[in-house]
Formats: C-alpha cells, structure tokens, sequence
C-alpha cells in the first residue's frame, strides 16, 4: 500500500493501549467531502470513555469529534469549489426525520451517532463526512483557537438555554474547559456576577483572569455558604459541568428557589439528588447535549472577540503520532485543553 494511499488513524482500547493503525484513504460519495485534518482536540468525554466511565461510549474508539480540517476533495453532489476551504465539523449524526429532528432539536436525535464517539472520528490524516457537516471557519480565527470551537458550543447552548442572565447570580462548578467556556458565555451574556467552583487552585485562579467575579473550593465543607456570601445572594442558575452526586448537592444548595441547574457535565451514570430541596422549592433540573447549528456559529464569534491568552486553555500539543502521551496528559487535571496535531506524513 502505497503511503499517499494510506491513512494513519488512533485507536483508543485502553489508556495503556492507544496505538496508530494505517487503513486505506477513503473517498467520498454522494453528498460527501474528504476532510484533511489539521487539528484534534481531546475531550472530557473522549477521557471518560477510556476509562470506561461513559455511559454511552464504547471501548475500543476511533476518536476525534473536536476537529479542524481543510476540505481535500468533494464528493458528486457537492460543489468542488470548496476544496481548499478550511473547515470545523459539528459532530452530530442526526436522521433528520424524526420528532426532534423536525422541531429543529436535531442535537438530541432519537437515533443520533456522534462522529468520533459512535462512529471512527477526525484522530486520522483523512476522514469522510457528510458536506453538511463541515463549517467554514472565517480566515482570522486560527487552527489552534478554531480546535476550541467544538468544545466551546456545548457551553454556548447550555447559556443559550439557560434564558435571559442579564443582571443574575450565576456558579459554574469545574473550570476545565466546559466550565470555563460557560464563564465566558455567561459573562457574554450579561450575568451580573460569577463564581466558579473548582478542586485545583490553579484551576481556581485561571477561572479568576478569564473573568470569574470569585471562585472557591467545592470541597470545602462550607462550600455552599461561601458561593451564597460570594454571589451576594443564592444563585438563579447553577451549570455543573462535573454532574456528580456532591456537585448536584452543592448546586441544589446554592440555587435560591425557582432556580435553574443545568447539567452540563456527563455523569457516570445514576447519581442520587435532594428531590425534596428540588420540590419544595420549585427547581428546575435541565439537561444539556451538544449544540445545534446557531451553538456553533455562536462560538465562532465568541471566539473571535473573546482576548483570554490561547496558552491558558491550550496547555499541550502533540504530534498525532504522540497521540498515547497526549491521552496521558489529558488524564492529567492540571490541563486544561491538549490538541493533537495532524501534519501529512
């Protein structure tokens, strides 16, 4: 097999057992392009399946739904002027037919796949996707920042959903970067004060220069009093982007009463709440996936306008025949971001 006929592609068994695989290129059919990539992100998601903690996800995987590319060839069907264009893939694999999908709510598809997660993702030379998921990026948002976009449109939609924050109270408990993307969404949005809750100081203190109002230790016993006293007031919403059964609780705790908590992290599975705090004082529980269309171009201007320093998100980057180190980074909880980086063989 000739090598400009042959792909490279990471596969994920274990966090012990990444490795490189070499297949054919593929071609694109009908309605499809062929995607050079350039950029890979890995996602909290992507760690929680190697570790055989996510709930939907199965081992072995074909990562890579955080990507940017360029378009290497169309397939019939698909103008060929948009070779050449350099483009972000929104992930979702949506049927378009049913309920969901026709209410415009194709993010939470009745049978949607998720590029990279169900099926063989973008962590490869070449991969093929339907046109219609291919974004163009504007010329002034770089590879590097566009990696962020995917990773950025998940918080978009929870604060899009999370309805008008001019002038609220907001906790945002995690300061990876879901949580830190929520902070700038937020703040973007109008939020009259943040805190952010991490378990690192660092975390804590990267939260503070990208513009949290205060932050604090989740762990701390009194936690919850701290973010009240902190917010001048309980919380109207609450993004938990851990979802685990102590961050539930604090949350459920901090929310004044007719408040939101929006559930953005993926929990590891069931995970027990105050129900009575959550009806005795008319809570509202809402949960989050993905994005849709207007996430995605949403996140593309937060990006383009937000002025955090990209070496605060982006904490590593590796070579994409580096990939096992930069999965073991990733297990590492002082990064923030890590990027895997394709260059052609």
């Amino acid at each position: 097999m000739s090598t400009l006929a042959t792909n490279r592609r990471i596969v994920v068994t274990s966090l012990d057992d990444i490795r490189v695989e070499r297949i054919p290129r593929p071609e694109p059919g009908q309605g499809h392009i062929l995607v050079r990539s350039t950029v890979v992100g890995i996602c909290g998601s992507d760690m929680h399946a190697v570790h055989g903690r996510h709930p939907f996800v199965s081992l072995p995987m074909r990562p890579g739904h955080e990507v940017v590319g360029v378009i290497a060839a169309t397939g019939p069907g698909v103008d060929p002027a948009r070779t050449g264009t350099r483009v972000v893939i929104e992930p979702n694999l949506a049927c378009g037919t049913c309920a969901q999908c026709l209410r415009g709510r194709y993010n939470i598809c009745a049978t949607l796949d998720v590029f990279g997660c169900q099926t063989p993702g973008g962590m490869t030379d070449h991969f093929v996707i339907a046109a219609d998921r291919a974004v163009p990026l504007p010329d002034d948002l770089d590879d590097l920042r566009a990696a962020l976009v995917e990773p950025a449109a998940t918080p978009v939609h929870a604060v899009r959903r999370a309805g008008d924050l001019t002038g609220r109270r907001v906790l945002v408990v995690g300061a990876g970067p879901i949580g830190l993307f929520v902070l700038l969404a937020a703040r973007a949005a109008g939020a009259a004060h943040i805190a952010v809750a991490d378990l690192l100081e660092g975390k804590r203190e990267l939260a503070r220069r990208l513009g949290a109002d205060s932050v604090l230790d989740p762990a701390d016993p009194d936690a919850a009093d701290h973010a009240v006293t902190a917010l001048g007031g309980r919380a109207d919403v609450v993004f938990d982007c851990v979802s685990r059964e102590s961050t539930v609780r604090l949350a459920i705790n901090v929310l004044d009463k007719g408040g939101l908590l929006m559930t953005v992290g993926v929990p590891s599975g069931p995970t027990s709440i105050d129900l009575d705090l959550v009806q005795d004082r008319e809570l509202t529980i809402m949960g989050n996936l993905m994005y849709t269309r207007q996430d995605i171009d949403r996140a593309i201007e937060l990006l383009r306008s937000a002025t955090f320093a990209l070496g605060d998100i982006v904490t590593a980057t590796y070579d994409i025949e580096d990939a096992a180190e930069a999965f073991r980074a990733s297990d590492d909880p002082r990064h923030v971001k890590v990027l895997v980086t394709v260059a052609l063989p």
